[in-house]
């Protein structure tokens, strides 16, 4: 359990080029005997075997049944016996492997709601992971009845969350650290009952000094004595000491590491073209790939509208969403996209952590990320969760290369030239 920082680590944490240096002997290769798990391969130090071996209350494991889960994954095998136990995590496992599950199952299995009281606070960086988890907890709490999730961030009118929380204040509230900040210092949002305090996606927000400190800031208003839980798919060795000093002896589960993040059943290939040819390939492979759905990543918001008008203007079944939009439209496009009343997303990377859509089985590169970690969160739209996929990459000049040998060395995986044909069988999943 995670006790309040003090005023000198926080200090330390606002300077941020201090911070490895300040945690040199702290636990970053585990060696000063806290908890920590390096998960390699298959299942590792396995405590259970099924969800009902969590001996988990029947509401949860009816939902979970209802889903059609039977086993952990391996992040899930690893942190939910030691999460439901309330032991602070952090936690770095490759996208698609259920960390979500893990925070939502582990809390709802914890909380003893009181009307008026919020026990669960959950941030993340982005507006439509905040709706996404907060539709996580609704399902997983369905035949729990007297919880009460909500989920506030900006881009809409904070009269309504005011109203909310006056008239039917949640349990579990869900959020972005600008929006939940404001409500907290209105003191329209009550957080001295808190007893679980959940990063989601913990890099994003750690390093961007800004919403760092309105994590600070809200994590100082909280009680002493909380479980303090953080979750992301990349997690550098800098970022951890950061993490860490939110908690106390936290368990750590590292799955793979720094390499070998991709996902199992994911095919990935690259294009090499000039930036004016890429949309007829584009188009000339959304004709001849079979597809649920796809997700088109591009760099700028000016190239989503662009690209998202000549898709429609050729009779893809597109949408597209990009930062700047309003709100509420956003969210109903995202909505339409997860519902499959649209097949074809063009986004930028405002939509390429966190976001789970089932159906998609294609991500395309149409223009290369700057990093490895960007590229990680992209192409992990596609396979989730042991699903099959495929991601195209378009390599249009000399450091777009570099990032993608970049890629495979860091993650040791071999991203091949796109091949004339491509087995259907081998992106996605055929009916048996």
């Amino acid at each position: 359990m995670a006790t309040a920082i003090d005023d000198e680590n926080f200090s330390e944490l606002l300077e941020y080029d201090d911070d490895t240096t300040a945690d040199k002997n702290a636990s970053v290769d585990g060696t000063d005997g806290v908890a920590k798990r390096d998960v390699k391969g298959t299942y590792v130090s396995i405590h259970t075997s099924g969800f009902r071996d969590l001996l988990l209350k029947p509401e949860i494991l009816r939902a979970i049944k209802d889903f059609g889960f039977e086993h952990p994954s391996e992040v899930q095998h690893e942190c939910i016996p030691q999460a439901i136990l309330g032991m602070d995590i952090v936690c770095q496992a490759k996208s698609g492997m259920g960390k979500t599950a893990v925070f939502v199952i582990s809390t709802l299995q914890q909380l003893k709601p009181i009307d008026g009281e919020v026990h669960v606070l959950v941030m993340c960086h982005a507006r439509e992971l905040a709706f996404q988890i907060y539709k996580e907890y609704d399902r997983f709490s369905q035949y729990m009845k007297d919880i009460k999730t909500a989920v506030f961030f900006g881009g809409v009118k904070i009269k309504k969350d005011q109203d909310t929380l006056k008239n039917s204040c949640p349990h579990i509230v869900v959020g972005t650290p600008g929006r939940i900040k404001a409500l907290v210092e209105a003191k329209n949002l009550n957080l001295k009952h808190l007893k679980h305090f959940i990063l989601d996606e913990c890099d994003k927000m750690l390093n961007q000094l800004d919403m760092r400190r309105d994590v600070q800031d809200i994590f100082r208003m909280t009680p002493h004595q909380k479980q303090v839980m953080m979750f992301s798919a990349t997690l550098s060795k800098d970022i951890r000491p950061v993490c860490k000093k939110f908690m106390q002896s936290p368990l750590e589960v590292y799955v793979d590491d720094d390499t070998k993040l991709t996902l199992h059943g994911l095919q990935q290939h690259y294009v090499k073209l000039k930036d004016n040819e890429k949309n007829r390939k584009l188009f000339d492979l959304l004709d001849i790939l079979e597809f649920n759905q796809v997700i088109i990543f591009v760099k700028s918001v000016q190239r989503c509208i662009a690209l998202c008008e000549l898709l429609v203007d050729q009779n893809f079944p597109a949408i597209s969403i990009y930062r700047g939009m309003p709100q509420e439209e956003r969210l109903s496009r995202y909505q339409a996209f997860k519902s499959f009343q649209k097949r074809i997303l063009v986004a930028t990377d405002l939509f390429g952590r966190g976001m789970d859509i089932e159906r998609v089985n294609i991500a395309f590169n149409y223009d290369m990320p700057e990093d490895t970690d960007t590229y990680l969160h992209r192409v992990a739209r596609a396979g989730r969760f042991g699903t099959k996929g495929l991601a195209i990459t378009f390599i249009s000049d000399e450091n777009e290369a570099k990032v993608l040998n970049a890629v495979q060395e860091r993650f040791e995986v071999n991203i091949s030239e796109l091949p004339a044909e491509i087995d259907i069988s081998s992106y996605i999943d055929q009916p048996i």
